[in-house]
Parts: structure tokens; C-alpha cells; sequence
């Protein structure tokens, strides 16, 4: 598992987890925001990531954290 606190956002992730692959967000106070596909950067079951988010999941795919 993998958890990166950021922007506000705190990213999840399990190593193995079901496909397709995706990250789990919450805001800074856990509560669930939806999850994310960090390969197409689309939000999951129609959910629309905030754009600061995307731009926080392609930085930390930048510095390999994803």
C-alpha cells in the first residue's frame, strides 16, 4: 500500500489492487472523494477529478511515486 498526503489530498493505493488501475482520494479530513485512473487521468465511476488533482497525480507520477 501506498500513501502520499498532498494539495490537500490524501492518494492511496494497493499494490495488486483489481484493475483497472486507480488511486484512491480523500480530502484532508479522509473523507472519500472517488478514485482516479493515474494511466488516463480520468475520474471513476463518473466522477471528475478537480484539475489541481490531476496536475498533483502527474507530478507524483513524475517523481515515480505511482
Amino acid at each position: 500500500m501506498g500513501r502520499v498526503r498532498r494539495g490537500g489530498y490524501i492518494v492511496t493505493w494497493w499494490i495488486g489492487d483489481h484493475p483497472p488501475r486507480h488511486v484512491h482520494v480523500r480530502d484532508s479530513k479522509g473523507k472519500s472523494l472517488g478514485r482516479l485512473n493515474p494511466d488516463t487521468m480520468q475520474g471513476l465511476e463518473d466522477w471528475t477529478p478537480p484539475k489541481n488533482l490531476v496536475r498533483i497525480i502527474e507530478e507524483l507520477k513524475r517523481e515515480g511515486r505511482l
